[in-house]
């Protein structure tokens, strides 16, 4: 299996993997790959044939394909996730440049009441400007005055913020297609409403076993060719990763394509699963395996392909997952799939066995660079594991790739085989250590901009470091256990300061631009946070991003100065966009949280030349942390209660118990202290979101977990207390 069928393969790191009968199996296929398992999708709701869309083609507001591969033409519309099909995130607009950008102001703005996290993209198509909160709230603004014309809840489950790898419910965008907008949920549904009137015309249940509730979606959907494309979230909870597309018109489900391999014994679905198979070891199956392609799905229109970015492997550690070693097909790299049959093109894995959570679901931009005298047609992507990829669109070949971030998992990329070397110093699940980035990775989901002109691309850089240690049940037995219907990771990460570990390593953020070509960096500002927002670079020589900290600020694109910032009173780290209505040029973003003690509860902003509103600032002097029960906890069962915390409520409420999206648990007030089992055990609160966890933990754990929060409550008043002692002055 260590050869490739032809010279082509043996670019891609796939043919390192697969034999010549994977070339055979997906070569030309043309029948639709074969779902042979439960299949997923539910009838429409709407009876068929659907009504026709409100909006007909060629009225104001229809988008389609001719539309969108035209949309250079119209550069004040934003007419798909990444502004076209190439995803460059770059506009034409340059009334707002270095010269007048400092004259920008906030023009309107809309309150959304959800303090989640805010990663959307809005759409501006023929002066309306649509988006999703992070509830999967649809909306339809007048992108000029932010006037309300229509509003669509689809009721997400509140209950599967549960299955929230991260904090919160996310929604990262909706895609415009034929008269209708579509966009997935949290609770993993795919929604088609009329783009005129906000009216539902079909839902639909993507979870491959609907009664397997861990399902979740965060990203965005994509249209084209007469389907509707989306991914799903969750490797860590037991799950396959899969593509799947939908018919546009009636939401049936037309292909899927998975991730990885399911147990062999039942057959696979595609037969690209077999050759896949072949590079996993021992019983990966019951551990799902990851995969999930949960961001990245773009058309490439010149080879009338998707290419999507694949996930991590899951359970984390590849001696769990994958005993026995093999690449794990097909994790952590870029996948080509025809849209039309579902069958695969070719695929490039930036991260063979991944052992760190380096997914390769990151944002992926599409344009023409002369590359060693030759004009190529290439892909461009900055995944989680340090290295920026240029790629060839047509075979997959891997042009370039050059380190970005600080990282010390792997020594280089051989550019003659396509993978990585790794760093046999740097091996944690031998001896636990230090590595980075961080499993946060070196970029996340945060969208990049590319100027096609200069061939720079401008993204958000977290420098972090994480402290990885295989769980201590499979180090002393072997053996590992799914924690069935839980986020299972299979890691563990150890604590500066104690059990032997050093001290953490600086985390910082950084906005960079980047020559993808040359690895060279033409300047790199620092942020306030390591974690900071998607990118938008303008004609104008503008680059605008804002940061967790609450900062939206514009850069000079030569030089990385600042030129303009802004106070959102928030979490300030979705997508921005730029659009123009009536020869007037906008700015937009999204803000959430709250942030140095300051709260909004979620906001669109828009910004223009000499706008002149503010908006209102909610500033409390100071938490008051009420006092709690008293702490009977021996410092052994503190330290079970932390692990307990960590293992299931961390997701939600925070390191510590500081909670920032969802319930800061230090303010719990007396009476939710003596409801405490009933609200984590019983479900007294399942309505609000907040789901019992009876199968998760036991009363006795759960008590321990009570006696930790109270202790860290303690510990916050302590320091409240001490500094409302402190001296005036």
């Amino acid at each position: 299996m260590e050869s490739s069928a032809n010279a082509r393969l043996a670019r891609r790191s796939l043919a390192v993997g697969l034999a010549s009968v994977l070339v055979a199996l997906v070569g030309c296929g043309t029948e639709p790959a074969v779902d042979a398992v439960p299949t997923a999708g539910e009838a429409p709701e709407a009876e068929t044939p659907v009504a026709a869309p409100t909006i007909g083609p060629g009225s104001p507001g229809w988008v389609d394909e001719e539309r969108v591969l035209a949309a250079a033409a119209e550069p004040g519309s934003w007419l798909a996730h990444g502004q076209t099909y190439e995803e460059l995130r770059f506009s034409r607009l340059n009334d707002v440049n270095r010269q007048t950008v400092g004259r920008l102001g906030l023009a309107w703005y809309k309150d959304l009441n959800n303090r989640h996290r805010m990663q959307s993209t809005p759409l501006v198509i023929d002066g309306v400007l649509y988006f999703t909160d992070p509830w999967s709230v649809a909306y339809a603004l007048d992108a000029a005055t932010g006037e309300e014309i229509w509003r669509f809840d689809p009721e997400t489950d509140r209950r599967s913020m549960r299955y929230s790898c991260c904090g919160g419910a996310v929604n990262r965008g909706l895609a415009a297609y034929r008269g209708r907008l579509y966009f997935a949920t949290f609770d993993a549904r795919l929604v088609a409403i009329d783009q005129a009137t906000g009216e539902k015309v079909w839902d639909v249940d993507t979870s491959h076993y609907p009664s397997h509730s861990p399902y979740t979606i965060t990203g965005a959907v994509r249209a084209v060719a007469g389907k509707v494309f989306i991914g799903q979230s969750s490797s860590e909870w037991g799950l396959r990763g899969y593509l799947s597309a939908y018919d546009a018109d009636t939401g049936e489900l037309a292909w899927r394509f998975f991730m990885v391999p399911g147990n062999p014994e039942l057959g696979f679905e595609h037969p690209e699963l077999e050759a896949a198979a072949e590079t996993w070891g021992g019983n990966w199956w019951e551990f799902g395996g990851g995969g999930t392609p949960w961001n990245a799905i773009v058309y490439d229109a010149k080879y009338d392909q998707l290419l999507v970015g694949t996930g991590n492997g899951a359970p984390w550690p590849r001696k769990i997952r994958s005993p026995g070693g093999g690449d794990n097909l097909y994790l952590g790299g870029v996948i080509a799939l025809d849209p039309h049959t579902g069958r695969m093109n070719w695929f490039y894995q930036m991260t063979p066995a991944d052992n760190w959570d380096f997914n390769a679901a990151q944002d992926i931009a599409l344009l023409d660079m002369e590359i060693d005298g030759e004009m190529r047609s290439v892909a461009l992507q900055a995944p989680k594991n340090a290295f920026f990829y240029v790629l060839d669109r047509e075979d997959g070949e891997l042009l370039r790739a050059n380190q970005y971030v600080r990282q010390n998992w792997a020594t280089h990329i051989d550019m003659a085989t396509g993978r990585p070397v790794e760093n046999d110093d740097m091996k944690w699940d031998e001896a636990p250590q230090w590595v980075a980035p961080s499993n946060a990775g070196g970029h996340s989901w945060q969208p990049m901009s590319v100027d096609p002109d200069r061939g720079i691309a401008y993204f958000a850089v977290q420098d972090m470091s994480a402290y990885y240690m295989l769980p201590k049940e499979f180090v002393e037995t072997g053996q590992w256990k799914l924690n069935d219907g839980f986020m299972s990771l299979g890691v563990e990460f150890g604590r500066p300061g104690r059990d032997g570990v050093p001290p953490q390593p600086e985390s910082k953020g950084y906005l960079k631009a980047f020559d993808p070509l040359t690895g060279e960096e033409a300047w790199v500002v620092q942020r306030a946070t390591p974690y900071n927002g998607g990118v938008l670079a303008t004609a104008g020589g503008v680059v605008f991003q804002g940061d967790g900290g609450g900062q939206f600020a514009a850069f000079d694109a030569d030089d990385g100065s600042l030129l303009w910032e802004f106070d959102t009173l928030g979490a300030a780290d979705s997508a921005p966009i730029t659009y123009e209505v009536d020869g007037v040029q906008y700015v937009a973003t999204l803000a959430a949280g709250g942030v140095r003690n300051r709260y909004n509860d979620g906001r669109l902003l828009v910004f223009k030349l000499d706008g002149d509103l503010t908006i209102p600032v909610a500033t409390a002097p100071d938490i008051d942390i009420p006092e709690p029960p008293a702490l009977t906890a021996s410092a052994e069962q503190l330290e079970q209660g932390r692990r307990h915390y960590n293992r299931v409520c961390v997701w939600c409420h925070g390191m510590g118990a500081v909670g920032t999206v969802n319930a800061d648990l230090r303010l719990m007030t007396a009476e939710t202290h003596q409801r405490f089992q009933a609200i984590v055990r019983g479900g007294l609160l399942r309505d609000s979101g907040m789901e019992s966890f009876a199968d998760a933990v036991t009363a006795e754990e759960t008590d321990l977990i009570h006696q930790y929060v109270i202790s860290q409550t303690i510990a916050a008043r302590e320091v409240q207390l001490a500094r409302e002692r402190e001296p005036a002055g």
